[in-house]
């Protein structure tokens, strides 16, 4: 092996021999006081964090060198989730005609209906939930969750809507995703008498509504985690009873935009 390297047989011994440089020696010691913010973070925190902790600890060390301890050691924290296209448009498909021109008004429940898809992220993967919403009330009447993004979803979704409402004649409002656009879509939407529409590529406030709603309504309870130096621990969040509407501090407010008392209750069909 010295042949090979290129090194003496007496300098290989000597350097088997020596001792641990101080560098070394000191990140050793700084792995270990890594290790225990990670452990505390419930292995959490990532580069960033534990930066900071150490920083506030007072131990005078580079971003850099935190980095490269913690990769060398294995340890990274809990990213955020990551972004997951749910519309995704089919070109050679016609949509329908946009039928509520960005007025989302209605004067009556079961008038105008918004719909949209929208991710979850779990342990186990991505689940995708459909909503269906009643622009009246702002209510979900509607809504379906799966582990895939096919035409079924939105099926589901506005499946459930009709058989809890029971419209008369309804505007049903989504994007052009390809769910809404397929053939199964519009021959149901036709056989159920729901007249589609669609809203035009690049506008921001074409699924506002349910996206809104949709991110309110997945989240049934959060874990605020706060540091170690932190003596409250965690603290658990609470959702409204009704779908679409989150509770703060007891009082019951819209998941959309808040709305006066006047007409709170009227509208809450």
């Amino acid at each position: 092996m010295c042949r090979v390297l290129e090194v003496s047989t007496s300098g290989y011994y000597a350097w088997r021999k020596r001792p641990a440089s101080k560098r070394v020696q000191d990140d050793g010691s700084l792995l270990r006081r890594i290790r225990t913010i990670h452990e505390a973070s419930r292995q959490s925190y990532g580069v960033p964090r534990v930066y900071r902790e150490l920083r506030e600890d007072g131990i005078e060390v580079g971003r850099d060198r935190v980095a490269r301890l913690m990769r060398q050691a294995g340890l990274q924290g809990i990213s955020r989730r990551r972004f997951v296209t749910t519309t995704r448009r089919d070109e050679a498909a016609q949509p329908a005609p946009d039928l509520v021109e960005r007025r989302f008004e209605a004067a009556g429940p079961n008038q105008l209906w918004v719909a949209d898809i929208t991710y979850i992220p779990t342990w186990a993967g991505f689940l995708y939930l459909a909503i269906v919403l009643d622009v009246f009330s702002r209510r979900v009447v509607g809504w379906a969750m799966e582990g895939h993004l096919r035409t079924e979803l939105v099926l589901q979704a506005l499946q459930m809507a009709i058989s809890r409402r029971r419209p008369g004649s309804v505007i049903h409002h989504s994007d052009q995703g390809c769910q809404y656009t397929s053939l199964a879509f519009g021959k149901r939407c036709e056989q159920l008498g729901v007249r589609p529409s669609m809203g035009t590529v690049g506008v921001p406030t074409t699924t506002r509504w349910p996206r809104a709603s949709s991110r309110r309504s997945s989240v049934s309870c959060s874990t605020a985690r706060t540091s170690r130096r932190s003596a409250r621990g965690t603290s658990a969040c609470s959702s409204g009873s009704r779908a679409g509407t989150t509770r703060t501090g007891g009082t019951r407010r819209s998941a959309i935009y808040p709305r006066s008392s006047s007409n709170a209750v009227t509208r809450w069909k």
